[in-house]
Protein backbone atom coordinates (compact mmCIF):
# COMPACT_ATOMS: atom_id res chain seq x y z
CA UNK A 1 0.00 0.00 0.00
CA UNK A 2 0.90 3.43 -1.28
CA UNK A 3 2.05 6.21 1.70
CA UNK A 4 -0.70 8.01 0.35
CA UNK A 5 -3.50 5.35 0.83
CA UNK A 6 -1.83 4.17 4.46
CA UNK A 7 -2.69 7.66 5.12
CA UNK A 8 -6.02 7.84 3.91
CA UNK A 9 -7.25 4.74 5.67
CA UNK A 10 -6.17 6.30 8.97
CA UNK A 11 -9.81 6.85 11.03
CA UNK A 12 -7.55 10.31 12.36
CA UNK A 13 -6.82 11.01 9.19
CA UNK A 14 -10.29 10.63 8.33
CA UNK A 15 -12.10 12.53 10.88
CA UNK A 16 -9.19 15.41 10.54
CA UNK A 17 -10.08 16.03 7.09
CA UNK A 18 -14.10 15.77 7.59
CA UNK A 19 -13.88 18.52 10.05
CA UNK A 20 -10.95 20.80 8.35
CA UNK A 21 -12.26 20.76 5.15
CA UNK A 22 -11.23 24.00 3.76
CA UNK A 23 -8.73 24.69 6.28
CA UNK A 24 -4.62 24.68 5.55
CA UNK A 25 -3.50 21.93 7.49
CA UNK A 26 -0.28 19.56 7.04
CA UNK A 27 0.00 15.75 8.40
CA UNK A 28 3.69 15.97 9.97
CA UNK A 29 5.84 13.73 12.11
CA UNK A 30 4.99 10.03 12.67
CA UNK A 31 2.35 9.77 10.91
CA UNK A 32 4.16 10.47 7.30
CA UNK A 33 7.12 8.22 8.49
CA UNK A 34 4.29 5.66 9.45
CA UNK A 35 3.09 5.65 6.21
CA UNK A 36 6.42 5.35 4.36
CA UNK A 37 7.38 2.72 6.23
CA UNK A 38 3.74 0.79 5.72
CA UNK A 39 2.83 0.74 9.07
CA UNK A 40 -0.39 1.59 11.04
CA UNK A 41 -1.22 5.01 11.33
CA UNK A 42 -3.29 5.44 14.64
CA UNK A 43 -2.53 8.62 16.10
CA UNK A 44 -1.98 11.95 14.22
CA UNK A 45 0.54 15.08 14.63
CA UNK A 46 -1.11 17.95 12.47
CA UNK A 47 0.38 21.68 11.88
CA UNK A 48 -1.65 24.53 11.30
CA UNK A 49 -0.64 28.00 11.04
CA UNK A 50 -2.99 29.63 13.07
CA UNK A 51 -5.97 28.88 15.81
CA UNK A 52 -4.69 24.89 16.78
CA UNK A 53 -6.99 25.12 19.36
CA UNK A 54 -10.15 25.37 16.48
CA UNK A 55 -8.93 23.01 14.95
CA UNK A 56 -8.62 20.84 17.52
CA UNK A 57 -12.00 21.74 18.88
CA UNK A 58 -13.47 21.01 15.58
CA UNK A 59 -12.17 17.37 15.32
CA UNK A 60 -13.27 16.77 18.72
CA UNK A 61 -16.74 18.29 17.93
CA UNK A 62 -16.76 16.01 14.74
CA UNK A 63 -16.00 12.57 16.94
CA UNK A 64 -18.20 13.61 19.87
CA UNK A 65 -14.69 13.20 21.83
CA UNK A 66 -12.76 15.90 24.42
CA UNK A 67 -10.52 18.50 23.34
CA UNK A 68 -8.12 20.08 25.69
CA UNK A 69 -4.45 22.06 25.35
CA UNK A 70 -1.51 19.58 25.94
CA UNK A 71 1.54 22.13 25.76
CA UNK A 72 0.96 26.04 26.08
CA UNK A 73 5.12 25.99 25.51
CA UNK A 74 4.85 24.20 22.16
CA UNK A 75 1.02 25.71 21.35
CA UNK A 76 -0.22 22.10 21.36
CA UNK A 77 -3.69 21.09 21.11
CA UNK A 78 -5.09 17.46 21.16
CA UNK A 79 -8.12 16.08 20.03
CA UNK A 80 -9.48 12.25 21.45
CA UNK A 81 -11.75 10.51 19.57
CA UNK A 82 -14.92 9.26 21.53
CA UNK A 83 -13.68 5.62 22.01
CA UNK A 84 -10.60 6.73 23.17
CA UNK A 85 -8.70 4.55 20.29
CA UNK A 86 -6.57 7.35 18.29
CA UNK A 87 -5.92 11.17 18.80
CA UNK A 88 -4.83 14.08 16.78
CA UNK A 89 -2.55 16.83 18.06
CA UNK A 90 -2.70 19.85 16.53
CA UNK A 91 0.60 22.20 16.95
CA UNK A 92 0.77 25.73 15.76
CA UNK A 93 3.41 26.07 13.12
CA UNK A 94 7.09 26.86 14.61
CA UNK A 95 7.75 29.01 11.48
CA UNK A 96 6.08 31.37 8.52
CA UNK A 97 6.07 28.73 6.68
CA UNK A 98 5.71 24.29 6.71
CA UNK A 99 8.93 24.61 5.26
CA UNK A 100 10.50 26.25 7.86
CA UNK A 101 8.91 24.52 10.92
CA UNK A 102 9.82 20.87 9.54
CA UNK A 103 13.69 21.70 9.63
CA UNK A 104 13.21 22.79 13.25
CA UNK A 105 11.79 19.23 14.31
CA UNK A 106 13.57 16.50 15.77
CA UNK A 107 14.63 14.03 13.19
CA UNK A 108 14.55 14.43 9.42
CA UNK A 109 12.88 10.95 9.88
CA UNK A 110 9.87 13.25 11.49
CA UNK A 111 10.23 16.06 9.26
CA UNK A 112 8.06 15.42 6.52
CA UNK A 113 4.75 16.92 5.93
CA UNK A 114 1.77 16.14 3.70
CA UNK A 115 -1.25 17.95 3.34
CA UNK A 116 -3.72 17.28 5.01
CA UNK A 117 -6.37 17.63 1.59
CA UNK A 118 -7.01 14.12 -0.09
CA UNK A 119 -4.37 14.27 -3.48
CA UNK A 120 -1.07 13.38 -4.66
CA UNK A 121 1.01 15.91 -3.64
CA UNK A 122 4.38 15.17 -3.31
CA UNK A 123 5.38 14.89 0.21
CA UNK A 124 7.35 18.00 1.38
CA UNK A 125 10.98 17.12 2.14
CA UNK A 126 12.92 19.80 3.39
CA UNK A 127 15.79 17.81 5.59
CA UNK A 128 15.83 14.51 3.08
CA UNK A 129 14.23 12.21 5.37
CA UNK A 130 12.38 10.09 3.06
CA UNK A 131 16.14 8.82 1.99
CA UNK A 132 16.66 8.52 5.87
CA UNK A 133 13.12 6.28 6.41
CA UNK A 134 14.17 3.99 3.04
CA UNK A 135 17.49 3.36 4.50
CA UNK A 136 16.59 2.90 7.84
CA UNK A 137 18.87 5.78 9.70
CA UNK A 138 17.64 7.89 12.34
CA UNK A 139 19.52 11.21 11.82
CA UNK A 140 19.01 14.91 13.37
CA UNK A 141 17.09 17.51 11.32
CA UNK A 142 19.46 20.00 12.45
CA UNK A 143 22.53 20.81 14.19
CA UNK A 144 20.90 22.20 17.32
CA UNK A 145 18.12 19.67 17.28
CA UNK A 146 19.37 18.46 20.67
CA UNK A 147 20.36 21.44 21.94
CA UNK A 148 16.93 23.31 21.16
CA UNK A 149 15.35 20.28 23.40
CA UNK A 150 17.14 17.94 25.20
CA UNK A 151 14.38 15.40 25.13
CA UNK A 152 15.16 14.44 22.01
CA UNK A 153 18.13 12.41 23.49
CA UNK A 154 15.73 10.27 25.11
CA UNK A 155 13.20 10.45 22.20
CA UNK A 156 16.18 9.52 19.80
CA UNK A 157 16.92 6.16 21.83
CA UNK A 158 13.71 5.03 22.22
CA UNK A 159 12.76 5.71 18.13
CA UNK A 160 16.11 4.01 17.15
CA UNK A 161 14.81 0.67 19.37
CA UNK A 162 11.40 0.82 18.08
CA UNK A 163 12.04 1.39 14.42
CA UNK A 164 14.81 -0.80 14.43
CA UNK A 165 16.51 2.44 12.83
CA UNK A 166 20.31 3.15 13.49
CA UNK A 167 21.89 6.47 14.46
CA UNK A 168 23.75 7.99 12.46
CA UNK A 169 27.26 8.77 13.40
CA UNK A 170 27.10 12.70 13.57
CA UNK A 171 23.38 12.52 15.32
CA UNK A 172 25.26 10.81 18.26
CA UNK A 173 28.05 13.30 18.69
CA UNK A 174 25.35 15.61 18.86
CA UNK A 175 23.06 13.72 21.60
CA UNK A 176 26.53 13.06 23.24
CA UNK A 177 27.31 16.93 23.18
CA UNK A 178 24.00 17.86 24.91
CA UNK A 179 23.86 14.40 28.00
CA UNK A 180 24.20 16.11 30.47
CA UNK A 181 21.03 18.04 29.86
CA UNK A 182 18.78 15.19 29.35
CA UNK A 183 17.45 15.58 32.92
CA UNK A 184 16.44 18.79 32.17
CA UNK A 185 13.33 17.94 30.95
CA UNK A 186 9.93 17.90 32.69
CA UNK A 187 9.35 14.96 34.47
CA UNK A 188 6.10 14.06 32.78
CA UNK A 189 8.05 14.27 29.53
CA UNK A 190 10.26 11.69 30.32
CA UNK A 191 8.11 9.51 31.37
CA UNK A 192 6.08 9.66 28.28
CA UNK A 193 9.10 8.60 26.20
CA UNK A 194 10.33 6.03 28.96
CA UNK A 195 6.56 4.61 28.86
CA UNK A 196 7.28 4.21 24.75
CA UNK A 197 10.87 2.70 25.31
CA UNK A 198 9.93 0.36 27.74
CA UNK A 199 6.57 -1.20 26.42
CA UNK A 200 8.20 -0.93 22.87
CA UNK A 201 9.40 -4.23 21.27
CA UNK A 202 13.05 -3.74 22.08
CA UNK A 203 13.01 -2.11 25.39
CA UNK A 204 17.09 -3.79 26.08
CA UNK A 205 18.49 -1.79 22.79
CA UNK A 206 16.51 1.17 23.72
CA UNK A 207 18.65 1.24 27.33
CA UNK A 208 21.94 -0.05 25.54
CA UNK A 209 20.87 3.02 23.05
CA UNK A 210 20.22 5.48 26.06
CA UNK A 211 23.92 4.56 27.67
CA UNK A 212 25.93 5.08 23.93
CA UNK A 213 24.17 8.39 23.67
CA UNK A 214 25.38 8.82 27.94
CA UNK A 215 22.28 9.97 28.70
CA UNK A 216 21.11 7.17 31.33
CA UNK A 217 22.76 9.47 34.30
CA UNK A 218 20.41 12.03 33.59
CA UNK A 219 17.08 10.02 32.58
CA UNK A 220 17.71 7.36 35.24
CA UNK A 221 20.40 7.40 37.70
CA UNK A 222 19.30 5.12 40.09
CA UNK A 223 20.26 2.26 37.09
CA UNK A 224 23.22 4.17 35.92
CA UNK A 225 24.30 3.67 39.70
CA UNK A 226 24.03 0.13 39.94
CA UNK A 227 26.91 -0.25 36.88
CA UNK A 228 30.15 -1.87 38.70
CA UNK A 229 28.07 -3.04 41.98
CA UNK A 230 29.59 -6.62 42.67
CA UNK A 231 27.40 -9.41 43.70
CA UNK A 232 27.66 -12.17 45.74
CA UNK A 233 28.54 -16.06 44.10
CA UNK A 234 25.11 -16.23 43.45
CA UNK A 235 25.21 -13.89 40.21
CA UNK A 236 27.69 -13.56 37.68
CA UNK A 237 27.19 -9.92 36.63
CA UNK A 238 27.41 -6.99 38.79
CA UNK A 239 23.60 -4.97 39.48
CA UNK A 240 23.22 -3.48 36.54
CA UNK A 241 24.38 -5.96 34.02
CA UNK A 242 22.10 -8.44 36.31
CA UNK A 243 19.33 -5.75 36.18
CA UNK A 244 19.54 -5.41 32.20
CA UNK A 245 19.36 -9.28 32.39
CA UNK A 246 16.15 -9.31 34.46
CA UNK A 247 14.75 -7.54 32.07
CA UNK A 248 15.62 -9.53 28.91
CA UNK A 249 14.56 -12.72 30.97
CA UNK A 250 11.21 -11.33 31.52
CA UNK A 251 10.33 -10.37 27.92
CA UNK A 252 11.45 -14.31 27.07
CA UNK A 253 9.19 -15.04 29.95
CA UNK A 254 6.47 -12.78 27.78
CA UNK A 255 6.94 -14.67 25.28
CA UNK A 256 6.33 -18.21 26.09
CA UNK A 257 3.71 -17.70 29.10
CA UNK A 258 2.02 -21.47 28.12
CA UNK A 259 5.74 -22.66 29.41
CA UNK A 260 5.83 -20.38 32.66
CA UNK A 261 1.96 -19.76 33.48
CA UNK A 262 0.91 -23.41 31.88
CA UNK A 263 -3.14 -23.26 32.21
CA UNK A 264 -3.49 -19.70 33.29
CA UNK A 265 -1.65 -18.59 30.72
CA UNK A 266 -4.79 -16.81 29.01
CA UNK A 267 -5.03 -15.31 32.08
CA UNK A 268 -1.86 -13.70 32.87
CA UNK A 269 -1.73 -12.44 29.36
CA UNK A 270 -4.86 -10.68 29.83
CA UNK A 271 -3.91 -9.27 33.65
CA UNK A 272 -0.84 -7.96 31.83
CA UNK A 273 -3.07 -6.16 29.15
CA UNK A 274 -4.64 -4.47 31.73
CA UNK A 275 -4.61 -0.51 32.22
CA UNK A 276 -2.97 0.50 35.09
CA UNK A 277 -1.90 3.92 35.28
CA UNK A 278 -0.31 6.89 32.75
CA UNK A 279 -1.39 5.43 29.71
CA UNK A 280 1.10 1.96 31.16
CA UNK A 281 -0.49 -1.55 31.48
CA UNK A 282 0.58 -3.82 34.10
CA UNK A 283 2.87 -5.30 31.77
CA UNK A 284 4.72 -2.48 31.05
CA UNK A 285 4.78 -1.36 34.91
CA UNK A 286 6.13 -4.88 35.77
CA UNK A 287 9.06 -4.07 32.72
CA UNK A 288 9.50 -0.94 34.34
CA UNK A 289 10.03 -2.72 37.74
CA UNK A 290 12.53 -5.21 36.59
CA UNK A 291 14.49 -2.48 35.76
CA UNK A 292 14.19 -0.16 38.75
CA UNK A 293 13.76 -3.21 41.16
CA UNK A 294 17.36 -3.71 42.85
CA UNK A 295 18.07 0.06 43.13
CA UNK A 296 18.31 -0.26 46.90
CA UNK A 297 21.19 -2.89 46.21
CA UNK A 298 24.12 0.02 45.86
CA UNK A 299 23.24 1.50 49.86
CA UNK A 300 23.22 -1.96 50.90
CA UNK A 301 25.72 -3.38 50.06
CA UNK A 302 28.12 -5.12 52.93
CA UNK A 303 30.91 -7.07 52.63
CA UNK A 304 31.87 -9.94 55.13
CA UNK A 305 34.61 -12.57 55.97
CA UNK A 306 35.37 -14.88 53.28
CA UNK A 307 34.08 -12.52 50.78
CA UNK A 308 30.79 -13.17 51.15
CA UNK A 309 28.59 -9.91 49.74
CA UNK A 310 24.77 -9.09 51.37
CA UNK A 311 22.49 -6.34 50.43
CA UNK A 312 20.36 -7.11 53.60
CA UNK A 313 17.06 -4.29 53.04
CA UNK A 314 17.68 -3.25 49.92
CA UNK A 315 13.84 -4.13 48.91
CA UNK A 316 12.73 -1.36 51.75
CA UNK A 317 15.17 0.75 50.38
CA UNK A 318 14.45 0.30 46.99
CA UNK A 319 10.76 0.87 47.35
CA UNK A 320 12.14 4.18 48.96
CA UNK A 321 14.34 5.04 46.23
CA UNK A 322 11.50 3.82 43.27
CA UNK A 323 9.09 6.51 45.26
CA UNK A 324 11.44 9.18 44.76
CA UNK A 325 12.49 8.50 40.80
CA UNK A 326 8.47 8.41 40.32
CA UNK A 327 8.37 12.21 41.92
CA UNK A 328 11.10 13.29 39.63
CA UNK A 329 8.93 11.87 36.92
CA UNK A 330 5.87 13.17 37.73
CA UNK A 331 4.68 10.04 37.83
CA UNK A 332 0.64 9.39 39.42
CA UNK A 333 0.61 7.87 42.94
CA UNK A 334 -0.80 4.83 41.44
CA UNK A 335 1.60 3.84 38.94
CA UNK A 336 4.08 4.75 42.15
CA UNK A 337 2.47 2.60 44.75
CA UNK A 338 2.61 -0.61 41.89
CA UNK A 339 6.15 -0.13 41.23
CA UNK A 340 6.44 0.21 44.95
CA UNK A 341 5.18 -2.71 45.93
CA UNK A 342 6.51 -4.98 42.99
CA UNK A 343 10.29 -3.75 44.37
CA UNK A 344 9.07 -4.33 47.87
CA UNK A 345 8.08 -7.93 47.53
CA UNK A 346 10.03 -9.48 44.78
CA UNK A 347 12.53 -11.42 47.08
CA UNK A 348 9.49 -13.05 49.20
CA UNK A 349 8.85 -16.04 46.84
CA UNK A 350 12.86 -16.54 45.84
CA UNK A 351 13.19 -17.52 49.59
CA UNK A 352 10.42 -20.06 49.46
CA UNK A 353 12.51 -22.72 47.29
CA UNK A 354 14.11 -23.55 50.56
CA UNK A 355 10.64 -24.38 51.68
CA UNK A 356 9.27 -26.95 49.08
CA UNK A 357 6.63 -28.62 49.35
CA UNK A 358 4.93 -25.35 49.82
CA UNK A 359 1.85 -25.74 51.74
CA UNK A 360 -1.57 -24.50 51.14
CA UNK A 361 -0.98 -21.96 53.78
CA UNK A 362 2.39 -20.76 52.65
CA UNK A 363 1.32 -20.75 49.18
CA UNK A 364 -1.82 -18.53 50.95
CA UNK A 365 0.06 -16.56 52.93
CA UNK A 366 2.41 -15.51 50.24
CA UNK A 367 -0.40 -14.35 47.95
CA UNK A 368 -1.90 -12.17 51.11
CA UNK A 369 1.40 -10.84 51.69
CA UNK A 370 1.87 -9.46 47.81
CA UNK A 371 -1.62 -8.48 47.55
CA UNK A 372 -2.43 -7.11 44.88
CA UNK A 373 0.93 -7.58 42.85
CA UNK A 374 0.82 -10.89 43.81
CA UNK A 375 1.02 -12.44 40.04
CA UNK A 376 3.22 -9.49 38.92
CA UNK A 377 5.71 -10.35 41.07
CA UNK A 378 5.77 -13.90 40.75
CA UNK A 379 6.75 -13.09 36.86
CA UNK A 380 9.24 -11.15 38.52
CA UNK A 381 10.70 -13.20 40.66
CA UNK A 382 10.91 -16.01 37.61
CA UNK A 383 13.00 -12.93 35.44
CA UNK A 384 15.10 -12.41 38.85
CA UNK A 385 15.77 -16.27 39.13
CA UNK A 386 16.67 -17.12 35.77
CA UNK A 387 19.36 -14.16 35.81
CA UNK A 388 21.23 -15.14 38.54
CA UNK A 389 23.41 -17.94 37.37
CA UNK A 390 26.55 -17.97 40.09
CA UNK A 391 27.87 -21.05 41.40
CA UNK A 392 26.56 -19.87 44.80
CA UNK A 393 28.02 -20.48 48.04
Amino acid sequence: MSATAKLGSSAAVRAAREALTGREAWIVGGAVRDALLDREVVDLDLAVPEDQEGAARAIAKATGGPAFELSAEFGTWRALSADRTWHVDVTRLRADSIEGDLVQRDFTANAIAVPLAPGDAEPIDPTGGRADVEARVLRAASAASFADDPLRILRAARLGAELGFELESGTVALARAEAGRAGEPAGERQLAELRLLIGGPDPVRGLELLDELGATEGVLPELAALRGVGQNRNHHLDVHGHTIEVLRQLLEVEADLERFAGDAAADVEALLAEPLADDLTRGDALRFAAILHDIGKPATRAEHEGGLVSFIGHDEVGAGLVREACKRLKASRALSRHLEALTLHHLHLGFMVHERPLTRRRVYDYLKLCEPVAADVTLLTVADRLSARGGGP
